[in-house]
């Protein structure tokens, strides 16, 4: 898929299947692997074990072993939400985020696609995101 901002996601799975909701096709696959190249040809690889894939919008939510790497960072989640019409990532349940300066344990983390810029929260703010620095 050729997005507008001249950026490129390219999906595949081992296996899927295709329903309609509202008129929309929904793919829903297995042993999913997908690319998503940035106007700056950087590139995020996102896998996981299923996914749901919104042909209409190109929104595809990853659950079940999942791993996004993205330069020299790797962030391993339950689950990720990729949503093109927000331009938004969604990592959630179970994050590890492990970097070139450490490792971070967190509930959620959300990665605006168009500035790079990430929010890192907890769903109990009475507790604190994890890190360990790296030796």
């Amino acid at each position: 898929v050729s997005l507008e901002d001249n950026s490129q996601y390219i999906i595949n799975s081992e296996f899927s299947e295709i329903k309609y909701e509202n008129n929309v096709e929904i793919v829903l696959m297995n042993n999913v692997i997908a690319t998503f190249v940035d106007k700056n040809n950087v590139r995020m690889t996102i896998t996981g074990d299923n996914a749901i894939f919104n042909k209409s919008t190109y929104n595809t939510n990853f659950y079940d072993n999942v791993k996004a790497t993205y330069l020299d960072n790797t962030v391993v989640s339950d689950k990720l939400d990729l949503n093109f019409v927000q331009n938004i990532v969604t990592i959630y349940d179970n994050v590890v985020y492990e970097g070139l300066e450490g490792i971070m344990k967190t509930d959620n983390v959300i990665i605006n696609l168009l500035t790079k810029n990430a929010e890192v929260f907890m769903n109990n703010p009475k507790k604190k995101v994890e890190i360990s620095k790296k030796n």
